[in-house]
C-alpha cells in the first residue's frame, strides 16, 4: 500500500511510454489516463490482486531498481491440472527502459514460475508494433508460437497480439542463465 504514490507517479509520468498498450475492459467509462492511475486506483488494483494471488490465478510482483517503484511483472490465469500454465505481463517506467531491468525482473519471475511454483509453460503476448516489448521476449528466448486476432482490447479496438511463450523443458538451466552468459 505504501507504493500508491510511486506508482502513481510512475504511470501518470509514462503515460505516451505504456498507453498504447494498455488494455481496459470494454464498457467503461472513458476516463482519462490520470484518472486511471491515482493512488486509490492502485489501492482497488492491489486489493484484486491480493485476492487472485490468494485463489491461487495470480503471482503479482513489483519491480524495483535502486529501491524505488519502477514497474511490475503479473504472472495471470494461472491453471493447474494438466495445463500448469499462466501468462506474464509486465512494464518498467520508460525512463530506465534499455537498462536489462525488465528482462532480469521477468527472467527471474519465469524461473520462480518453472521451479518453486510448478508451472510447465508460461506465455506472453504482445501487440506486434511494440518492438521494446518484443525485445525483451526474445532476448529471453520466448518461441513465436502465433498470431492472437482482435486478442486484447486496447485503445478503443480490439487488438491482435503475437503470441509468445517458453516451456520449462526450453531452459533446463534457467531464464536468467541466458542473460548471464
Amino acid at each position: 500500500m505504501r507504493d500508491a504514490s510511486a506508482w502513481s507517479e510512475a504511470r501518470i509520468a509514462n503515460e505516451e511510454w505504456l498507453g498504447p498498450w494498455e488494455g481496459r475492459q470494454p464498457g467503461l467509462p472513458d476516463l482519462t489516463w490520470q484518472q486511471r492511475h491515482t493512488p486509490q486506483v492502485f489501492t482497488a488494483m492491489l486489493r484484486a490482486l491480493r485476492r487472485e494471488a490468494k485463489e491461487g490465478r495470480c503471482l503479482p510482483f513489483a519491480v524495483t531498481y535502486d529501491g524505488d517503484l519502477v514497474g511490475q511483472v503479473t504472472v495471470a490465469n494461472l491453471v493447474r491440472g494438466a495445463f500448469q500454465s499462466a501468462s506474464v505481463g509486465y512494464w518498467v517506467d520508460g525512463r530506465l527502459a534499455g537498462n536489462g531491468i525488465v528482462p532480469h525482473a521477468l527472467a527471474l519471475v519465469v524461473d520462480h514460475c518453472f521451479t518453486d511454483v510448478g508451472l510447465h509453460r508460461i506465455e506472453a503476448n504482445v501487440r506486434p508494433e511494440n518492438t521494446p516489448s518484443r525485445r525483451v521476449v526474445e532476448k529471453l528466448g520466448f518461441r513465436q508460437e502465433g498470431l492472437h486476432p482482435r486478442f486484447l482490447f486496447i485503445d478503443g479496438d480490439w487488438r491482435d497480439h503475437l503470441c509468445f511463450a517458453l516451456t520449462v523443458e526450453d531452459v533446463p538451466s534457467g531464464v536468467l542463465s541466458r542473460l548471464k552468459a
